[in-house]
């Protein structure tokens, strides 16, 4: 599960921000759309400066759709599906795309596993043959499933188990605030989940979600509709469709009552807190102003929070926001609004939240001022562009929002979203979404100070000093 973020590959540059802002006041990608006979959506989005091509083959298969008792399982196949195949074995789709000057990267969500690879236009026709070849089928072996199993374990390890914080603001947070199981079990996995993964589960998994039928595949960059479709045509049309598991209801309601825990962790130098409220569902119309107030409150060093409890206050040491692991734009089930921060020692995670807590009521009473909103908009707007300009992060978004939205051309409406929220409407959500009602906190502390709070107060001896 690779957490971050893909460099901009320069020669696939599209449109440069300056040339878009002295030309226009806004930018229609091409989205052209075709579905294959076996269920494989294709999208075509041209752009014919650069002789390079970006790819993504979305799956919609994540966390959040896993088999029970399998946690972790759709990371663990987000590794197996680069262990090779009976026609390319493991280590040809790598050097293939490498030495071709290309890269490529891959990342699991909770409502998608993205696959994704940029490279010259001439390498176009090797990228999809080996995309529709591991579509088809793996090479299944026991060799090759426990070598994973040890590797994404490894990886639990490494990101989580030994590291401070131990990703708590998106995975324990989750644990905390959702009901069901497909919302709050840690997809990461457990070991116990993941060495109990036989070859039959890879199999199933792979049949059941891996289909055609189950997957986007987006081409951006200098090829054209035409092209594009001969070519998805060509290496794609003869994978048969796939049966797909019925999908499970796991909506949830807003949380009606506030839940705080208390953590510790033996890594961590200082004390840190997770809030995160229940955002509004995809396709809300509270959506646009959720995502426009997340930016205004935490978007950076001249949001509200980062001025009002880090330059102002000085009770936070950082701040940073999250909506799960993706954007506000990508999920397809309940989803939290997070801002994380560090505090200082000193400090406590009331006084934390008492300053986040008055930094939304001054929104929720009193909106958000013209050159404000306009700044926050800017910001936002070029973000999304900028997400837009290489051809490898267009192609992917592109075949997100098709999995997700049902529709790639919502890239070329999210801008006018974000345009038409109005100051009200950042009221609304601030009262109806970010209310103590709906939060859930998680304050972690270094193992050191909670066993100092916990200490008796009235113990003679003197204290021993706190090493940090």
């Amino acid at each position: 599960m690779r957490m971050r973020q893909l460099p901009v590959l320069i020669a696939g540059l599209s449109l440069s921000l300056s040339a878009f802002a002295a030309t226009s006041d806004s930018w229609n990608v091409p989205v052209n759309v075709k579905k294959l006979d076996n269920g494989l959506t294709v999208i075509v989005s041209p752009d014919h400066t650069s002789p390079t091509v970006g790819v993504s083959v979305v799956y919609h298969v994540g966390m959040r759709l896993e088999p029970r008792n399998r946690t972790g399982f759709a990371h663990l196949f987000e590794h197996l599906m680069f262990q090779g195949t009976p026609n390319a074995p493991k280590g040809v789709f790598d050097k293939t795309i490498t030495g071709g000057g290309g890269r490529n990267n891959r990342s699991t969500r909770p409502d998608f596993t993205n696959y994704i690879e940029t490279a010259p236009v001439s390498s176009i026709e090797s990228i999809l043959w080996l995309e529709a070849d591991r579509m088809k089928t793996l090479d299944f072996n026991q060799k090759t499933l426990k070598n994973q199993q040890d590797v994404v374990k490894e990886e639990i390890r490494v990101n989580v188990k030994n590291q401070p914080y131990g990703g708590f603001m998106w995975i324990d947070i989750n644990q905390q605030a959702f009901q069901k199981w497909e919302n709050n079990h840690d997809g990461y996995g457990s070991f116990e989940d993941l060495e109990g993964a036989s070859l039959d589960d890879v199999r199933n998994f792979h049949r059941d979600y891996y289909g055609p039928n189950n997957a986007v595949l987006a081409i951006s960059g200098d090829v054209t509709p035409a092209q594009g479709f001969a070519l998805a045509q060509k290496y794609f049309a003869a994978i048969p469709k796939r049966p797909t598991p019925p999908p499970t209801d796991f909506s949830e309601p807003l949380n009606t009552a506030e839940k705080r825990i208390e953590q510790s962790d033996a890594l961590a130098q200082v004390p840190a807190i997770a809030a995160g409220w229940k955002m509004p569902a995809r396709g809300s119309h509270d959506l646009a102003p959720m995502a426009v107030l997340g930016e205004l409150l935490a978007g950076g060093d001249a949001s509200l929070l980062y001025q009002g409890l880090v330059k102002g206050r000085e009770v936070a040491l950082n701040i940073e926001n999250l909506y799960g692991l993706t954007s506000p734009w990508e999920f397809d089930g309940p989803t939290l609004f997070t801002v994380f921060a560090l505090y200082k020692p000193t400090g406590n995670a009331d006084t934390v939240l008492k300053g986040i807590d008055e930094e939304i009521a001054k929104v929720a009473a009193g909106g958000v001022d013209p050159a404000t909103l306009k700044r926050i908009k800017t910001r936002m707007l070029a973000n999304w562009y900028n997400t837009l300009e290489s051809f490898m992060d267009r192609a992917d978004t592109l075949a997100k929002l098709q999995t997700l939205w049902g529709d790639a051309n919502v890239a070329n409406q999210i801008p006018g979203w974000i345009e038409g929220v109005t100051s009200e409407d950042i009221q609304r959500v601030a009262r109806t979404y970010l209310t103590r009602a709906n939060r859930t906190v998680i304050d972690r502390k270094p193992v050191a100070k909670t066993a100092a709070v916990a200490a008796p107060a009235a113990a003679p001896a003197a204290p021993t000093p706190v090493k940090n």
